[in-house]
This record gives C-alpha cells, sequence and structure tokens, in this order.
C-alpha cells in the first residue's frame, strides 16, 4: 500500500482531531505541521511526532505530501486551499469553505484545474440520525417531505471572542453564529431539501453587542424548489449549549433529532430509531462524533481515485445560504446578486 503524506494547517483546537484520525488510518502518515506561532507549533509536532514550520508556503513543494488539512482561521481558508490546489496537494478544510461566496468560487475554480480534490468537513452528515433522515427522503418511506424546522440555541461568552483575535470581526470570521456555529444545521436543511428557491431571514446582536461585529442570533425561512418550506433559529445567546434540534414533517410520520437521538413520530406513538455514537472525540461534544468518519472517507476516495461527494460544490451551498439571510436582513455586505439565491 502506497503511503499517503498528510500535513496539518493551523494547530489550534480542531487540529487533534485530524491528527488522531490520520494516525489511525493504515498507509497514512502526518509528515509536517504549520502555525504562525511557533510554541503551538513545536508543542502540536511533539505531541504528534512531525515536523514543524510557521509558513505554510514552505510545504508548497513537498512532493512527499500528498494531502493538506486546513483548520485555521475562516479567512486563510480561501488563499491557502487555493495555493496547494495549484500546487497539485489534495485539500480538506474545515468549515466554512471561505468569508464569502466569491472568494469560495475561486475555490472552486482552483480545485477545477487542480489535479488535487477540495473537500469540505461538515462532519455532521456522518452521524447516524443524519444518515438515517436521508435514506427516509430517498427511499419515500414516509411519503414526501412537507417542511422541517432545524434550531440551535448555544452559547459564546464575551471571552471566547476577545481571546482569539480574530473571531467576532466581519473582515476575519466573515460572520457571526450563521457562519461559525450554525452552519452544519444549515447545511443538513439544504442536504434534506435539496434546490433551493429562495432565502429570507433577518440577524441581529442581542447579547454581544458592542463586543462583536458581527451576528449573534439569526433566523430564516428556506424554500426549497419541491416546495418545502424550512425553518431555522439560531443563537450564540443562550447560557448553555443545547442540543441541536431537528424536525422533518413528512405526509405519514414526522422525524424529530433531540439529544442526538433520532425518534419517529407516527400514528400518536413516539419510536426511538437510534442513539448517539459513545466512542470518545476528544473534542467538544457539540463537534459530534462525524469527524474520523469523515477523514477516512476521504482519503478512501483519494486512494481509490473517486471523487470525494463533499467537495467544494457542495461546501459553498451553506456559504449561499448564509449569503442570502444577510442580504435579506438588510446586511449589504453580501448582496443577494453575489449568491445566486433570491431573497425575498
Amino acid at each position: 500500500m502506497t503511503t499517503l503524506g498528510a500535513a496539518i494547517i493551523g494547530c489550534g483546537a480542531i487540529a487533534p482531531l485530524h491528527a488522531k484520525a490520520i494516525a489511525s488510518m493504515e498507509g497514512t502518515q502526518l509528515l509536517a505541521a504549520a502555525d504562525s506561532d511557533a510554541d503551538q507549533a513545536n508543542a502540536f509536532g511533539e505531541q504528534y511526532g512531525c515536523g514543524v514550520v510557521r509558513d505554510y508556503r514552505e510545504l508548497l513543494g513537498r512532493t512527499d505530501i500528498d494531502i493538506v488539512h486546513l483548520c485555521t482561521p475562516h479567512y486563510l481558508h480561501a488563499q491557502m486551499a487555493i495555493d496547494f490546489l495549484n500546487a497539485g496537494k489534495h485539500v480538506l478544510t474545515e468549515k466554512p469553505l471561505a468569508i464569502d461566496v466569491p472568494s469560495a468560487r475561486r475555490m472552486l475554480e482552483a480545485a477545477d484545474h487542480s489535479k488535487g480534490q477540495l473537500g469540505i468537513v461538515y462532519q455532521n452528515r456522518y452521524n447516524e440520525p443524519s444518515i438515517q433522515i436521508r435514506q427516509t427522503i430517498d427511499h419515500g418511506t414516509l411519503g414526501s417531505l412537507l417542511c422541517m424546522k432545524g434550531v440551535v440555541t448555544w452559547n459564546r461568552s464575551e471571552h471566547y471572542y476577545t481571546e482569539s483575535g480574530w473571531r467576532g470581526k466581519w473582515a476575519t470570521e466573515g460572520g457571526g453564529v450563521l457562519i461559525n456555529q450554525t452552519i452544519h444545521t444549515l447545511d443538513l436543511l439544504q442536504w434534506f431539501g435539496g434546490e433551493i428557491s429562495s432565502v429570507s431571514g433577518s440577524v441581529s446582536t442581542d447579547v454581544l453587542e458592542g463586543i462583536i461585529e458581527v451576528e449573534d442570533s439569526a433566523h430564516a425561512c428556506i424554500t426549497f424548489s419541491n416546495k418545502v418550506r424550512g425553518l431555522f433559529y439560531g443563537t450564540n445567546a443562550y447560557s448553555v449549549n443545547s442540543p441541536v434540534e431537528l424536525e422533518l414533517v413528512f405526509e405519514y410520520g414526522t422525524l424529530l433529532q433531540r439529544r442526538d437521538c433520532l425518534y419517529l413520530w407516527k400514528d400518536g406513538r413516539e419510536e426511538l430509531l437510534c442513539e448517539p455514537g459513545t466512542a470518545a472525540t476528544g473534542g467538544k461534544s457539540y463537534w459530534g462524533t462525524g469527524h474520523q468518519r469523515l477523514i477516512h472517507d476521504f482519503y478512501d476516495h483519494i486512494r481509490e481515485g473517486r471523487e470525494f461527494w463533499l467537495n467544494g460544490r457542495e461546501g459553498i451551498k451553506a456559504l449561499e445560504i448564509i449569503a442570502g439571510i444577510y442580504s435579506s436582513s438588510g446586511n449589504q455586505r453580501v448582496p443577494a446578486s453575489a449568491n445566486g439565491l433570491r431573497s425575498n
């Protein structure tokens, strides 16, 4: 088996999940890590047994590195991905794809001209409830999907923003709760609903006004081409991180995700369909357990020469929804014409 060489760019909180996933595979080796913070890079390299550099560009010409994981702040994703794709590397980036739709489209263009692939980490698609919901839609077991909703009520403190230097700012985070915390739920809604015809919504800063430039709360109505309506609410203004709630109403029953369990409500009875996995991730509870499965799947696709299904074109869809919400809310930073979605 040919060994695939890997590098991780950004040695912050999410990087260990990527390092552990790489270490758990045969025929794969983490060769390098990059971070502008020398102490953080050195500590990471020592812990995971890889070389370290401070400037990611030192890795562009490395012929032993096949796959690069981007675990950096949002505003760095686009240029880093483009540089590595232009160098012929495969790139797997944490969400969001970029801080805005035009930057993401530049990434897609680079991927189209590269021998490398561009993948995005939407790990919640690999959670068992998400898989069962999608199978129910695909097989039509409960009839047609009629409507759905997603609710995210989390907490982010002032310290969360002030300690980072890049969070809470339009130029570096690209937005607030929408692009950072709730993008996974928006991705699931569009994955379940399909092609989108219009988006309307609003954003506000309810608790963190004066601390962040961006929103801490948002709501939206998403209309799909199949006439399904999706409602969404997300906030960082709650006092705890509550589990994400999803509800999908079908002709012959309703699927509900609560506390990472999936239930079927049908004929006046509620049935538990699946419970969350118990495997420890080593990360935060609300990250879920899908990271390792997604990373393994990405490597399997690369090794077998198949196109990874969670590619840039999938990754940009949630970003387009977010742009539509900002536009319809009166935030002119992202015009509706930039995202291809009609805002009501």
